[in-house]
């Protein structure tokens, strides 16, 4: 079910992906892409701490920026068979 709910919630997130995005030059600085990067946190940590963190990145990719390889941190959360 949380799975579910994150993936809806990450479907505005690929609609820009794959319909808007592609009209503009790549401007991003970090890799993954921040939009990348806001869908990988929302399904990682939910929709508060993966908006926050998505918010935050945005911030950070500015022109004085240097950018480079900025992944999701992980998640804190314990599964039971890892």
């Amino acid at each position: 079910m949380k799975k579910t709910f994150r993936t809806l919630l990450v479907a505005p997130i690929r609609f820009y992906q794959l319909c808007i995005s592609p009209l503009f030059p790549p401007a991003c600085r970090f890799v993954p892409s921040c939009s990348e990067y806001a869908a990988q946190a929302v399904m990682r940590h939910g929709f508060l701490k993966g908006s926050v963190l998505a918010g935050w990145r945005i911030l950070r990719c500015n022109p004085w920026s240097a950018g480079g390889h900025d992944p999701v941190p992980p998640s804190k959360e314990k599964h039971p068979y890892a």
